[in-house]
């Protein structure tokens, strides 16, 4: 049976941390970059939000989709996805008592990862560049689970 506290390494839960802020800066970014995209395509989703490009009518033709905006939202809904679950597995992993060049892998990948997702998604380069990225990010976080499971029947 192992001991709890050989599984607690302050170099990786640190690492973990650095990372976690990493990634979910980056997620909280999109947010910004669509209101961004909003603006410079005047394409809103509410009339308060196109109230100040105009009165009644002249409203009407702010309130729609843009291709630009809603690709920038994909993004922002991917990264919802995919660091979410990150940050509760990699939290949790980081207390496995894995190696710290190890996790360090995963955490970096991760987030190179998420940030080259964003940038295929923006540009946009040609498939399978976006899916390679995604699959990439989803790979290490099925990895870190496989550990939390092989972990957790160590200790039952």
């Amino acid at each position: 049976m192992l001991d709890l506290t050989e599984l607690v390494d302050v170099e990786v839960t640190l690492a973990y941390i650095k990372y976690a802020i990493f990634v979910i800066v980056k997620m909280m970014l999109m947010s910004p970059m669509t209101a961004f995209f909003r603006m410079k395509k005047k394409a809103f989703a509410n009339p308060e939000d196109a109230a100040s490009f105009g009165k009644d009518e002249a409203v009407k033709k702010y309130l729609r989709t843009d291709p630009d905006v809603e690709r920038v939202r994909r993004i922002h809904l991917n990264d919802l996805e995919n660091i979410i679950p990150f940050l509760f597995i990699g939290f949790f992993y980081s207390f496995t008592g894995v190696d710290l060049s190890t996790a360090l892998l995963h955490y970096r990948i991760f987030l190179g990862s998420r940030i080259f997702h964003t940038i295929a998604y923006l540009v946009p380069l040609p498939q399978p560049c976006r899916g390679l990225a995604w699959g990439a990010g989803y790979l290490v976080t099925f990895s870190m689970v496989y550990r939390l499971v092989m972990v957790g029947l160590s200790l039952s």
